[in-house]
């Protein structure tokens, strides 16, 4: 079992409900193995800067229950830099920090690979609102951001109905589209959009069409950030207009933005959390660093985190010369299916949802 005095917590990237669950956990888990824990605030810049404080059980007690993140959060240019990760490593040696537990996305655990390769062990765990990290079936705060959507299409389908209209709402999803497609399938959305999959335009707009010459009074699209006409225009509100125009039903748009990132943190999301935070510490005791933690199967387990990294840009499209190189043609294979299931996954709930849209 590996020997540390003292690990270091961050999160890094958007805030996820969850992450409070998570920093919990890795405290309580450390503190039992006689381990000290201090939190770093705002990422890394925190680290670069020594924005630290410690965490014992008090301090993290009843934290579970509340969104964003304690440690709080920050974007940090500079910890891409050499001069940037001298500051951070120096830090490290200066507090006796022996090890780091990051939460955050695929750039937080970019962050991570880089502290191990400099002699910081450091292992990830995922927190990001859209679970758009292709090496686990499920990240933190994902399920609570989809609540979050239900409950206030919920609320907006109500005045649709009273007022016989129709609501294009548009949710966080700029790469990665689950959360509008989940979300929308259970709020039993006309229609739904993402960036993942070509939007039949006609077809969806027929189906708003049908649906009113059917009596359906109170209508809902929900439609993923992520999807636009060009650079500076938003499909969504576009569509909003040609609703209107082509079929005469009174078309509102509604823009949920930051407020799916809130929300105190569903079951799944604190349970998921917490497993992950414990198995983190436990990976660590094990000797393993520059792993991110990940559920595969319904089960938690740890992936290599260049695996993780790979596979994600590989899901994306986005491999670079070279990235495959130091994988076998058993892991390339295994990348592969991973991508052709979650994509399998994703194309058929698309399709359910235009079958069932009524």
């Amino acid at each position: 079992m590996a020997k540390f005095r003292k690990i270091g917590i961050l999160t890094s990237g958007g805030d996820a409900p969850g992450m409070n669950a998570a920093i919990r956990a890795v405290t309580r888990k450390a503190i039992n193995e006689g381990i000290e824990v201090v939190g770093i605030e705002e990422g890394y810049n925190g680290l670069i800067n020594g924005n630290l404080r410690p965490l014992t059980n008090r301090s993290v007690s009843n934290i579970i229950t509340r969104s964003g993140t304690i440690l709080y959060s920050s974007r940090c240019p500079e910890f891409k830099t050499e001069e940037g990760m001298a500051k951070a490593i120096k830090t490290c040696r200066e507090n006796q920090i022996d090890a780091i537990v990051a939460l955050g996305g695929d750039g937080t655990f970019r962050g991570a690979t880089d502290l191990t390769n400099h002699g910081i062990p450091s292992i990830g765990i995922p927190c990001t609102i859209d679970n758009d990290i292709t090496a686990t079936e499920y990240t933190i705060g994902f399920d609570t951001a989809m609540n979050t959507v239900i409950n206030m299409v919920g609320a907006l389908r109500d005045t649709c109905e009273s007022h016989a209209r129709c609501n294009i709402i548009e949710v966080m999803g700029r790469e990665c589209g689950m959360i509008a497609l989940y979300a929308g399938v259970a709020s039993g959305a006309v229609a739904i959009a993402i960036p993942e999959f070509e939007f039949n335009e006609d077809f969806a707009i027929s189906k708003f069409r049908e649906a009113r010459e059917h009596g359906k009074r109170g209508m809902i699209g929900v439609f993923a950030e992520g999807v636009s006409l060009d650079q500076e225009h938003k499909y969504s509100e576009y569509f909003v207009r040609k609703l209107q125009a082509e079929t005469g039903i009174e078309t509102k748009f509604a823009r949920l933005g930051h407020i799916v990132r809130g929300g105190s943190p569903t079951l799944r999301d604190r349970l998921h959390a917490t497993q992950m935070g414990a198995g983190a510490v436990s990976c660590l005791l094990d000797g393993k660093s520059n792993v991110v933690m990940a559920i595969k199967n319904g089960m938690i387990t740890d992936i290599d985190i260049n695996y993780a990294l790979v596979l994600d840009r590989m899901y994306k499209g986005k491999l670079k010369d070279g990235d495959l190189d130091k994988f076998t043609q058993e892991q390339i294979a295994d990348m592969h299916d991973a991508c052709a299931r979650r994509r399998a996954r994703m194309e058929n709930l698309y399709r359910i949802s235009f079958e069932l849209s009524k």
